[in-house]
C-alpha cells in the first residue's frame, strides 16, 4: 500500500456504517476495507482508476457515493479548483454526521487546502504527518453555495464554456488549443472525435462547423464539462468516457483532433498518448487525419510518422507544435 493510503487508514476513525472512498489509487483503500468486511464504495473520476476497484464496490457518481456515508476517505487532488469543487459536492450531499479523512503527499499540499476545506466544513484539522504524507480531518458539513461548474464566455471564439474544477485549463482556452483551432484547415465535414475533450471547446467548435462529433475523455468531470459546454452553445455533441480510443469502433471517423496530456496524475507520462497514436489508424477511415497540438520538446512528431503515416507540421510558436497526420493506406 502506498504511504498516503496507509496513513489515511491509520488516521481513520472506527468503521461504522458505509465508507465512501474517493479517488483511490490502484484500489488500495477499497480492497483493504472489503477484506475487513467494511461496507465500502469507491468513486474515481478517472476511468483507469475506477477499473482497479472491485466491480461491486464502484459508484459512477460522487454524490451517490457520499450520500449515505458515515465516513469519507479521500485522496486529495493537487488542484485547489478540483479540491473546492469536490469539497462543495461532499458538503452538500453527505449526511450531517459524516467525517472526512483526506490525505496527500506533503510536497503537493499547501495551507490553502485547509482554508478550502474550512469553507465547506465547520471543523478542520491537520495530522502531524508521516512518511512525507499528511492527512486533513474535517467534519460538520456546511450549507455552502456550489461555485462549480463555472461558466465563461470565450470572447475569442464567441462560445460559452463551462467546466468542473478538475478539468485542464478550466473554462479558459489554453494557448495550445488556441493555436490548434487557429490552424485547423478542414476541407469537408464528417465524423470527428475530440480526444481528451476537457471542457469541450474543440468538440463544440467542430459541431458548430457541421461535423458530427464525439467528445472522448477518461475523466468524468471532463465528460460532464463537454456536455454542458455543447448544450450551452446548441452544439450536437455525443460524449463518451473512454480510456483513449478503446471504446470507439473501427473506421468510425474521418478526423481526430487532440491536445493530449503528457501527465498522468502528478507524474510525467506520455505512454497513453503513444498508445492513442498506435490505435488511431484503427479508428480513422482511409485517408483520415489526426490533428494534434503538443509541447514542442515531446517526441510526438516522430511517433505519428511511425505509427500513423505522413505527418506535416502545420504551425509552431515558441512553445507548441501543431501537426496533421494522415492514415497510411496500409494501416
Amino acid at each position: 500500500m502506498d504511504p498516503v493510503s496507509d496513513l489515511i487508514l491509520t488516521e481513520a476513525p472506527p468503521f461504522t456504517g458505509r465508507v465512501a472512498v474517493l479517488q483511490d489509487v490502484e484500489g488500495y483503500l477499497v480492497r483493504n476495507l472489503v477484506e475487513r468486511g467494511v461496507d465500502a464504495v469507491g468513486y474515481c473520476d478517472d476511468l483507469r482508476a475506477e477499473q482497479a476497484l472491485p466491480l461491486e464496490n464502484r459508484s459512477t457518481s460522487l454524490e451517490e457515493a457520499v450520500g449515505d456515508a458515515s465516513l469519507v476517505l479521500w485522496r486529495l487532488p493537487r488542484s485547489l479548483e478540483e479540491l473546492r469543487d469536490d469539497a462543495e459536492r461532499i458538503a452538500l450531499t453527505a449526511p450531517e454526521h459524516v467525517r472526512l479523512v483526506a490525505g496527500g503527499r506533503v510536497k503537493h499540499m499547501t495551507r490553502a487546502m485547509n482554508d478550502v476545506l474550512a469553507d465547506c466544513f465547520g471543523e478542520v484539522r491537520a495530522s502531524l504527518g508521516a512518511q512525507k504524507s499528511r492527512v486533513l480531518h474535517a467534519a460538520r458539513p456546511l450549507l455552502v453555495e456550489a461555485t462549480w461548474p463555472r461558466r465563461r464566455t470565450e470572447s475569442g471564439l464567441g462560445i460559452i464554456v463551462l467546466a468542473r474544477g478538475g478539468v485542464f485549463s478550466g473554462n479558459r482556452l489554453d494557448p495550445g488549443t488556441r493555436l490548434l483551432l487557429n490552424s485547423l484547415a478542414l476541407a469537408e465535414s464528417g465524423q470527428a472525435i475530440d480526444l481528451g475533450c476537457g471542457s469541450g471547446i474543440i468538440a463544440t467548435q467542430l459541431a458548430l462547423g457541421g461535423w458530427q462529433v464525439t467528445g472522448v475523455d477518461v475523466s468524468r468531470a471532463a465528460c460532464e464539462s463537454t456536455r454542458l459546454t455543447a448544450q450551452a452553445n446548441g452544439a450536437p455533441v455525443e460524449v463518451l468516457q473512454s480510456d483513449g480510443l478503446t471504446a470507439l469502433p473501427p473506421a468510425s471517423a474521418e478526423l481526430i483532433v487532440t491536445n493530449p496530456p503528457f501527465h498522468q496524475g502528478a507524474a510525467k507520462d506520455s505512454t497513453p498518448t503513444r498508445e492513442m497514436f498506435a490505435d488511431a489508424p484503427r479508428v480513422l477511415r482511409p485517408g483520415g487525419e489526426l490533428w494534434t497540438v503538443f509541447n514542442s520538446h515531446l517526441p510526438y512528431l516522430a511517433w505519428q510518422r511511425e505509427l500513423i503515416g505522413p505527418t506535416r507540421i502545420v504551425a509552431q510558436d515558441r512553445h507548441f507544435t501543431v501537426t496533421c497526420a494522415t492514415r497510411r493506406a496500409d494501416r
